[in-house]
């Protein structure tokens, strides 16, 4: 009895205690220590090799292997940010130093300098959790470092933390981590309005998320912007898992109007008329998509030329010129765009919603597992597919009533 009660408190007690298990693969993990073991011996070896009387001069400070956890086991947090390392272990070094020699007492020192740097940290927006512990290396670190005075700052603070921001921004870019971690931008809005994009009106808003964000009031080891693509990727499964997966193959046209990249400007522009589209995949050896070339490039380049009257520039662009050597654009692969943005022909028409709501790109080229264009996804198609996927939803959720005997009137037979 006596047995079981303590085993019920154990599982109760490690359920609240014992983090529950995380959701990255062993190579991520292999991968974090790896660079953990480059990073902390490559800043080793290069400050003894700028500090080279090692008799006196401390190498490597304890608080760069908690820094290493951050930069190569967790690089996408604004706390492992090459600011939050710079920053905050400058500033935690001055303090640790500042209240080391201002204040007798260490075990007092170490606790002002500790709580002074967080706020400053917190004031200059470097918040990096090993920089308390660098507070601290300042005031309780010892006769030699005390010696340093204000010269533990740039050595060994300051160059340790540059040497393993360098190793990490070499790592984590060469093993498919980008770092340092920048946030994609915002599409800005196209029409120059005040409304949101269109994905922004529908699901969980940015205001949603702040309000969220307020009431919790506690600082994230992840950026805001990362926490709403998470949500809103996690939204997107959610809806595929209720209603099935559309893929690109389903809807996609595939008798795609192409033209090569030496295809003359007229014949593309008379293609463009002839099937009434508005962009024109441009491919290369092997069907493989170089660009793309829309009505606006031709707008936009023959705006660009110096007659009156979009008419007449666009006829001057259109036209052949007879001479061998000429700087007006002649062929497709002068204008198009090179930039173009492609889809697998297995990804899921849901993801496409973005790209084509909010970065207003009307036609998407879709390629095959090498690469080859396969398809086009247009509005056209999008529409089409939400439209009969709606359709699908509302049927489903239209329950027939229930059938009902109808009364037996008195006297009938």
């Amino acid at each position: 009895m006596k047995l079981s009660i303590l085993h019920d408190l154990f599982q109760k007690l490690s359920h609240k205690l014992i983090p529950g298990r995380d959701r990255i693969d062993r190579f991520e993990k292999m991968r974090a220590c790896a660079g953990a073991l480059f990073g902390l011996v490559l800043t080793g070896i290069c400050s003894a090799f700028f500090l080279p009387d090692t008799r006196n001069a401390v190498m490597l400070i304890a608080p760069m292997g908690a820094s290493a956890v951050l930069l190569f086991a967790v690089p996408a947090s604004p706390l492992a940010q090459p600011w939050s390392i710079l920053g905050g272990n400058l500033i935690a070094s001055l303090v640790g130093v500042t209240c080391g020699k201002l204040i007798g007492d260490p075990m007092l020192a170490a606790a002002i300098a500790g709580a002074v740097a967080i706020g400053a940290m917190f004031m200059l927006r470097c918040l990096h959790p090993p920089s308390g512990a660098v507070a601290l290396t300042a005031v309780l670190g010892g006769p030699a470092i005390h010696a340093m005075g204000y010269g533990f700052v740039a050595t060994p603070v300051m160059l340790n933390s540059l040497l393993l921001l360098a190793a990490a921004l070499f790592y984590n870019n060469a093993t498919g981590r980008r770092y340092p971690h920048r946030v994609q931008a915002e599409p800005a809005e196209k029409h120059d309005t005040g409304d949101a994009a269109p994905t922004a009106r529908l699901g969980i808003t940015s205001d949603d998320l702040d309000a969220a964000l307020a009431r919790y009031n506690q600082v994230l080891d992840i950026s805001r912007e990362d926490l709403q693509a998470i949500l809103l990727e996690t939204e997107m499964r959610s809806h595929q898992r209720r209603f099935g997966v559309t893929r690109c193959s389903d809807v996609m046209s595939r008798d795609v109007v192409r033209v090569l990249f030496g295809t003359p400007l007229q014949e593309a522009w008379d293609a463009l008329h002839e099937h009434r589209l508005t962009a024109l995949p441009v491919v290369g050896r092997g069907d493989h998509v170089v660009g793309i070339i829309t009505k606006a490039d031709f707008i936009k380049h023959a705006r660009s030329q110096s007659y009156k009257g979009l008419g007449e520039a666009m006829k001057r662009l259109l036209e052949p010129v007879r001479q061998t050597h000429s700087i007006k654009p002649e062929v497709v692969g002068q204008i198009m765009n090179k930039h173009v943005r492609t889809v697998r022909h297995d990804q899921p028409v849901v993801e496409l919603v973005p790209l084509m709501s909010d970065a207003g790109l009307h036609s998407l080229p879709v390629v095959d597992d090498d690469g080859r264009l396969v398809g086009i996804m247009t509005q056209s198609d999008m529409i089409a597919t939400l439209y009969e996927k709606n359709l699908g939803q509302m049927a489903g959720s239209l329950k027939p009533a229930p059938v009902q005997d109808a009364p037996l009137r008195a006297g009938a037979g």
